[in-house]
């Protein structure tokens, strides 16, 4: 029987237009179950997609920084938060439960 070799799957790689990085932080959004480490970390799998540099530039922060506030180890601040989702081109919106 021929040895399976298999490769990390890297979602970041598949995020390619504004609508799917949408979908993907929405769904990210449902999944989470109060969890913001696991949505910070969605915007960090469609910061990648876009470009971690540009995004960093676009948020007026330090790729350090933006790397740190999204990889899913801390919960980053709202403010930080709303400075990445507007360089991402992504609107939040509320909406009644």
């Amino acid at each position: 029987m021929p040895k399976t070799t298999t490769s990390r799957y890297d979602v970041a790689e598949h995020l390619r237009t504004p609508e799917e990085m949408a979908a993907y932080l929405e769904a990210s959004l449902e999944e989470a179950n109060g969890d913001a480490a696991f949505v910070a970390k969605a915007l960090g799998d469609i910061a990648r997609a876009k470009g971690m540099s540009q995004v960093a530039r676009d948020a007026g922060l330090s790729r350090e920084s933006l790397y740190k506030a999204l990889s899913g180890e801390r919960v980053p601040g709202f403010d930080t938060i709303l400075k990445i989702v507007t360089a991402l081109g992504i609107k939040l919106h509320a909406e009644a439960r």
